[in-house]
């Protein structure tokens, strides 16, 4: 199985998730149709049926290529938390 690009799936995680705030804090249907769609491109492209299955899995594989890459910066150093994003 081809893996996703991190770089990707990390634009597309900060979508989904500034997608699931703007629709909770004032629903419209095109807010609506954007998260379905990335929604879908999260789960195709992570081979998943369920987005929070997706969005799981984008975390571990963001999680697991910061530690393969041996000039990764600690997460705090750039400002991340570590948390993960799955809702």
């Amino acid at each position: 199985m081809l893996e996703p690009d991190p770089k990707v799936v990390r634009e597309l995680l900060t979508r989904y998730a500034t997608l699931r705030i703007a629709q909770a804090e004032r629903p419209r249907p095109a807010v609506t149709r954007e998260l379905t769609d990335v929604s879908y491109t999260l789960c195709v492209m992570l081979a998943t049926t369920s987005v929070h299955e997706a969005v799981a899995r984008a975390d571990a594989l963001l999680l697991a290529k910061g530690r393969a890459t041996p000039e990764a910066c600690p997460a705090d150093a750039d400002g991340e938390s570590g948390l993960s994003l799955a809702v």
